[in-house]
């Protein structure tokens, strides 16, 4: 009897640990996607200038994604690019605003597909000023201060270049692909110094911080507002080739209707008034159009370049 008991209660101990191990893993599934459609959203961005300024002007976009999804949307800041890759690995965010060779990277390293791109006005030069056509691409211009007798990329060796994240296309990959091509390796003959936002690189060469600048075109808009005379101090002397804009990409594991959702919902706020004021404060975007992965063999091309160069 004593024996019969001792199974009795061995049986009742098994028993609860099973209930509370599918009581477990059933409260994970509720708190996970299901069947690629997440419950929430996490949308992460990179400061293109002073993150605090983007953060505040980002949060209205948590309400306009979350009206038009209907789930619940949470906007934040990252450091760099590399962090959000790894946050979309990790699953802990599932859309990602990534420049095009943060999106390379990010695909090749399976932690993201392309949905959008963004669409920028064009811009004409000299003198930065936007054209009336939304394009799909832009360029990556190098900056120096106005008679800093710099007057080419030939000039550059042995000076100080600001430059952003290794994954950030206008600001390292297409001008130090490009001036490797021209016979100029930058990593190796110039001191180049790594700064978050490109504004802080404009101010960088206007203050005499560096002697050039990795910027896309044209970023000294961005601080003509409180400094209306930039555009004259601080001038390009050379541009790239053109680059594919801006990505909105995803989580592979999102599903495919909830990515036509998302980016319904995307194009949608940058057709309307409010919605596109919105994305021109954070990005200088105009709107969004679809894409595919196919777009960006270029960048991956340049991306070897750029790992050829030595450090």
């Amino acid at each position: 009897m004593k024996k019969f008991k001792k199974v009795l209660a061995g049986a009742a101990v098994m028993l609860v640990a099973l209930m509370a191990t599918a009581c477990s893993g059933k409260s994970k599934s509720d708190n996970s996607s299901s069947n690629g459609t997440p419950k929430s959203l996490n949308v992460q961005f990179v400061p293109s200038q002073a993150a605090t300024e983007l953060e505040s002007r980002a949060k209205p976009l948590e309400k306009m994604l979350s009206d038009r999804l209907g789930i619940p949307v949470h906007v934040s800041m990252s450091t760099d690019y590399n962090t959000v890759v790894e946050a979309m690995k990790s699953k802990k965010v599932d859309v990602g605003f990534l420049p095009p060779s943060g999106y390379v990277l990010a695909h090749e390293q399976g932690a993201a597909d392309v949905l959008l791109q963004a669409q920028r006005y064009g811009v004409k030069q000299p003198g930065g000023r936007p054209t009336k056509d939304l394009v799909n691409f832009y360029r990556a211009e190098i900056l120096v201060k106005k008679g800093s007798g710099i007057k080419s990329w030939k000039d550059l060796k042995g000076k100080s270049i600001s430059i952003q994240s290794p994954t950030s296309s206008a600001g390292y990959v297409y001008p130090i692909a490009e001036l490797k091509e021209k016979g100029l390796d930058v990593k190796k003959s110039c001191k180049l110094v790594t700064v978050t936002g490109q504004d802080q690189s404009v101010l960088n060469v206007l203050n005499g911080d560096t002697d050039a600048a990795f910027v896309f075109e044209d970023a000294r808009t961005i601080v003509k507002k409180d400094n209306p005379k930039i555009m004259e101090q601080v001038v390009p002397i050379y541009f790239t080739k053109p680059i594919p804009n801006d990505t909105i990409s995803v989580v592979p594991s999102m599903s495919k209707s909830f990515r036509k959702k998302l980016a319904n919902a995307f194009i949608g706020i940058g057709k309307s008034k409010k919605g596109k004021k919105i994305i021109e404060s954070i990005y200088t975007h105009e709107g969004y159009v679809p894409s595919k992965d196919s777009d960006f063999d270029t960048v991956r091309k340049y991306d070897k370049i750029v790992a050829s160069t030595k450090k």
